[in-house]
């Protein structure tokens, strides 16, 4: 399966912004929508932001995250989310300077591979 077929096929599963400075692409955010009934509208995850290392510092990180911060404005979203590894201070950081707020009180689960097979298998 191409990457370039889930994100521009016959049912997008996710969108992307590509980052660009002076024209070369340095970046991007892939991202879609998900649904909270908390709040009965929709909202906006961040699976993956990545700035080239050599473009790190230049703003294009924070740029990223307030155009998707415009998205989720214009879309009527009630949130923008996204997941970050616990050790990973330096984005932790970022993040934090950016307003975000953990949200310690939430566990993740995850059920793939041969556990999500037996799980489809068993319903």
């Amino acid at each position: 399966v191409v990457l370039g077929d889930r994100l521009f096929g016959a049912r997008p599963y996710a969108e992307v912004l590509i980052g660009e400075i002076d024209g070369a692409p340095q970046g991007f955010a892939l991202f879609f929508h998900n649904f909270s009934t908390f709040e009965g509208k929709p909202g906006i995850y961040l699976e993956d932001l990545l700035v080239r290392p050599e473009a790190r510092g230049s703003g294009l990180g924070k740029a990223l995250l307030k155009r998707l911060a415009a998205l989720a404005v214009e879309r009527d979203c009630a949130r923008l989310e996204w997941s970050v590894l616990d050790w990973n201070e330096p984005s932790i950081q970022f993040y934090k300077a950016l307003g975000a707020k953990a949200m310690d009180e939430w566990t993740i689960y995850r059920v793939d591979g041969d556990a999500l097979g037996e799980l489809a298998e068993g319903a």
